[in-house]
């Protein structure tokens, strides 16, 4: 993945994608695969924004069938089932624990008929991925850190898990590979537009600075920039904006994760195992200030921390929180008071300039959103061509059987020398390409070493990410490359060798180095 801002200059295409995140990188893959011609402009680095602050799931939405939103749910489960079977390094099956306490806003007998209901909507699961309930005695032997005070029992379910970073980048490399020209830190600064019709738009170059612009020619034009488009007056009374925050807590020991409903507002919440540790959160609620500094508030931690202490048997302090992230949902105005009350559902509107905006939506379902963009798109310009990418594997799954590889891959791992946790997320975050990182490794055997002994990332991992994945800054390479950022606390001397380790393939010198270093320390 090489960025290459001159791709752009003076040329015409037949979409091009404002924003990317989810929904761009979607948007720009499904059309790129159409044979359209495409470009995608992302004014930051890829999923700079929301789409690196989710809750990191590939999930149905249980929680979404109190609502009775059961179009919602079975349209994300399936979406959640194609994506496990086409990208198995990418999306992976996460268990989730339910307990029910004497006090609980839903009794076992409406958890029983919802988790049944989630398993139908499903369609068919495999039998290990169907409910299971637990008695009190079981559950509490089952998560043996959650306080067991007034407990009736349990159950378990089964939903998905990735990393939504690199799900974005690995979209943004299929595209690219299908002919897109992908340019991240470069912003859109105004459209190009004649009789009230927008043809193009003016960008600038993010990294060479001002004086470096372009005017990009497009027969169609989708925004896909998310809460930036609540700064919009085109859009400004379409979307509403919603804030969610998490916490990165120790790891609890379960491999499983849990959802949890909070004592003080009866609103869902998550404890989640990731990368070693665990991702406690979200919070939800209206937001109106800065879209560029979205900031974790004090009383925000004290919210999820006093939550989660009401199930713990151990309570967490703040001293316990080793990292925290804050992004914005973009939901479709509604009467709702609560935040937590509104659709995640996703709608199309066309503005009366001819531009596209894509509303609301959630991770899972994205990619069937983004087909209805694209299937937008080809109506005006009159091109037939069906959505390609339900079912396909994804850019970076192995050809060969993924099991078969799988277990080759790992065996390789351990002949190398890289330990069996660091060998699993390698594989994940990489997919096929994991064997160009093991060529690496045979040529250095210190590349297989962690960069922290607590977290399962190895060093020639940090170097294939600078070499190969359109990383500009070292903010790009420590939170949405590798999130080392927010799972460790890095103090400047482990961010001075992580930045002088990097230099030679970002070509940074020694004033680079220390002003990418002050640029990390300030996030």
């Amino acid at each position: 993945m090489k960025r290459d801002f001159s791709l752009l200059q003076d040329r015409r295409f037949d979409l091009l994608v404002c924003g990317g995140g989810i929904y761009g990188a979607w948007t720009a893959y499904d059309a790129a695969l159409r044979g359209l011609s495409v470009a995608i402009v992302e004014q930051g680095d890829w999923a700079s924004a929301t789409s690196s602050a989710s809750s990191k799931l590939i999930h149905g939405g249980l929680r979404y069938l109190e609502s009775l939103d059961f179009k919602l749910v079975r349209k994300a489960l399936h979406e959640r089932q194609m994506l496990l079977e086409a990208a198995p390094h990418r999306v992976w099956p996460l268990r989730f624990g339910v307990p029910v306490y004497e006090d609980s806003r839903v009794g076992l007998i409406q958890l029983t008929a919802g988790l049944s209901l989630y398993d139908f909507l499903a369609g068919n699961l495999s039998a290990d991925s169907h409910h299971r309930h637990f008695s009190r005695d079981e559950f509490a032997g089952h998560f043996s850190f959650l306080a067991a005070d007034n407990l009736k029992g349990g159950f378990t379910y089964t939903d998905a898990q990735t990393d939504d970073a690199r799900l974005v980048l690995e979209l943004i490399a299929g595209a690219m590979a299908a002919g897109a020209v992908c340019v991240n830190y470069c912003k859109q600064t105004g459209w190009v537009e004649a009789d009230g019709r927008v043809s193009g738009a003016t960008v600038q170059d993010q990294v060479s600075g001002n004086s470096n612009s372009a005017k990009i020619f497009a027969r169609q034009i989708v925004n896909t920039t998310g809460q930036w488009m609540a700064a919009s007056a085109q859009a400004r009374n379409w979307c509403r904006l919603d804030k969610g925050t998490h916490l990165v807590m120790p790891a609890l020991p379960s491999d499983e994760a849990l959802l949890l409903t909070a004592k003080s507002d009866g609103r869902v919440f998550f404890m989640i195992p990731w990368y070693g540790m665990t991702l406690l959160g979200t919070t939800d609620a209206d937001y109106s200030g800065d879209l560029d500094h979205v900031a974790v508030e004090p009383r925000e931690v004290a919210y999820l921390l006093a939550e989660a202490n009401y199930h713990l048997r151990i309570a967490w302090t703040e001293k316990d929180v080793i990292g925290s992230f804050a992004g914005l949902r973009v939901m479709k105005h509604s009467g709702e008071t609560s935040p937590a009350a509104v659709s995640r559902d996703w709608g199309l509107k066309t503005a009366s300039n001819g531009v596209h905006y894509s509303i609301g939506g959630k991770l899972t379902s994205a990619r069937e959103d983004a087909a209805c963009i694209v299937d937008a798109a080809c109506a005006q310009l009159g091109v037939k061509a069906s959505c390609p990418t339900k079912g396909k594997k994804f850019p970076w799954m192995p050809e060969a059987d993924y099991s078969v590889w799988l277990d080759a891959a790992a065996t390789r791992a351990n002949e190398l020398g890289i330990d069996p946790e660091s060998a699993k997320w390698l594989i994940r975050r990489h997919g096929k390409r994991a064997g160009e990182i093991f060529c690496h490794i045979e040529n250095n055997r210190r590349l297989a070493e962690r960069i922290l002994p607590a977290l399962p990332f190895i060093r020639a991992d940090l170097l294939f990410c600078a070499r190969h994945e359109m990383a500009i800054h070292l903010s790009d390479l420590l939170r949405r490359r590798m999130p080392l950022l927010i799972l460790a606390k890095l103090d400047e001397n482990t961010l001075r060798h992580l930045a002088e380790m990097v230099a030679p393939a970002m070509g940074w010198d020694a004033v680079a180095i220390a002003s990418e270093i002050e640029a990390c320390r300030l996030q």
